[in-house]
């Protein structure tokens, strides 16, 4: 039975809101993620904990916040991971709510989140989903750049008005909208296993049909970063390769642009910096290479870009501006992302012929856990 609530999605009855939490051996972190579902201002009608293939003590952690609207499950042979654990959990709890949330269990929620997302779906019938402003807490090295990362992408989403990703960290879907993504490409579910993106090809699913996706303006959500530089070429690589297999088999269409430009900018970026390497070392080697004051003025453009970057940060302190006035730590972030860029196509395409794939959910897994 779902909980009472007075706001509404279409103006005639109260909105159904329900949280789906996927969670894989997160006992450390279950518990402040849905406490904060609880103490939200606007109380989701449902919490559902979904347990994939948990070998620790997730489950006992979540059962202990007993509440009326938190249901604690476990997954059954499911080999389909977070994708498998999302789609049981729409299928037995979810079918009848208007807004489905969909929340990592290293997520908080601030306490307007649920109620901001409803207003918006409220006023907007031709809004499909909302992405959150997700922050990275910390304040190791690693953290802060990776918050820098991802201010500027908020950013850049806001400024549009749109989003190609309803990243599956914390975002609000209009529950008929997945239904119609189910129906249409006759899946056991929204969330499709085979892309090693699933929130990426989602949103292009749902932006196929005619609807559009955007960063809510209000919803903020705070959530983990990788601490080790493993864990982050783990993440990292599973982004990437799984973003350019999606886009290799969806083609280059008006729904596709703006992430092939930035395919296509992201190795463009990589072999301006590998090119600088080799002509330096090249002309270093025949004895022509000659300094100027000139080349000075880029890197104080970069510096100054960086530190307008880094105003932007929410929570920011003296730190963050440091390390973008320094330069070093945001060009040694650039040349990580310069690395995983082509790899990823290095290993898209090798895949390609050789008909071998990697398990990137397995490797990011392994990644995490060994951090």
């Amino acid at each position: 039975m779902y909980g009472g609530s007075t706001s509404t999605v279409d103006g005639n009855r109260p909105a159904q809101v329900v949280v789906l939490i996927p969670a894989h051996n997160e006992e450390s972190s279950i518990g402040p993620t849905v406490q904060a579902l609880l103490a939200q201002e606007r109380m989701p009608d449902r919490i559902v904990v979904v347990a994939d293939n948990c070998t620790d003590e997730t489950v006992e952690k979540a059962s202990a916040l007993h509440n009326q609207v938190l249901v604690v499950t476990r997954t059954i042979n499911n080999r389909d991971k977070k994708c498998g654990g999302l789609n049981a959990a729409w299928r037995r709890y979810a079918m009848d709510a208007d807004i489905v949330v969909c929340l990592d269990a290293d997520t908080v929620l601030p306490p307007n989140a649920i109620g901001d997302w409803v207003k918006e779906f409220a006023e907007d019938p031709k809004l499909a989903g909302s992405s959150s402003k997700f922050t990275m807490r910390g304040t190791a090295f690693l953290v802060r750049l990776q918050r820098a990362e991802f201010a500027k992408w908020t950013d850049s989403s806001l400024r549009r008005g749109w989003t190609s990703v309803l990243a599956g960290t914390a975002c609000a879907i209009r529950n008929s909208v997945l239904h119609e993504v189910t129906r249409t490409h006759k899946r056991h579910g929204p969330w499709l296993h085979a892309s090693q993106v699933e929130d990426f090809e989602l949103t292009y699913r749902i932006r196929e049909m005619g609807y559009y996706c955007h960063v809510s303006p209000t919803v903020r959500a705070y959530t983990d970063a990788m601490v080790t530089v493993r864990a982050l070429w783990g993440q990292r690589m599973k982004w990437q390769v799984g973003t350019v297999e999606d886009l290799l088999r969806f083609g280059y269409n008006k729904h596709t642009r703006l992430d092939w430009r930035q395919q296509a900018a992201g190795l463009l970026a990589a072999g301006v910096r590998f090119g600088w390497i080799f002509f330096t070392a090249l002309y270093a080697a025949l004895g022509i290479l000659h300094f100027a004051p000139v080349w000075f003025f880029v890197p104080l453009l970069f510096i100054a870009n960086d530190v307008k970057q880094a105003l932007r940060i929410p929570h920011r302190d003296r730190w963050d501006i440091i390390l973008a006035a320094v330069l070093l730590p945001q060009e040694a972030f650039a040349w990580m992302r310069a690395c995983w860029f082509v790899a990823a196509w290095v290993e898209v395409l090798r895949s390609r012929i050789t008909g071998r794939r990697k398990d990137r959910w397995s490797m990011q897994y392994a990644a995490e856990a060994a951090a």
